[in-house]
């Protein structure tokens, strides 16, 4: 199971402390996404113990919009901060 797919003059322990650096990221990015749309678009009294059908259309256009300009800013930082074309 474990495959040696590690680039030239990586470690185990580099690779681990990566790996770790990539899951931290993903973990604040899903905390952040999940808190800015659900302060944008679930009504702060509740009215209701689930979605309506307005909130579960926001939250789906907000976690859209919030992965394609998560997708553009990487694309852009991989490119040297050039717009994608």
């Amino acid at each position: 199971m474990a495959a040696n797919n590690m680039p030239a003059g990586i470690d185990k322990e580099q690779a681990f402390g990566m790996a770790e650096t990539e899951m931290e990221y993903r973990v604040e990015l899903f905390n952040r996404l999940a808190q800015t749309c659900f302060n944008k678009c679930v009504d702060k009294r509740y009215k209701e113990s689930e979605l309506n059908m307005g909130e579960n259309s926001c939250i789906d256009r907000c976690v859209s919009k919030y992965w394609q300009v998560n997708g553009i800013i990487g694309q852009m930082l991989s490119a040297g901060g050039k717009p994608p074309m």
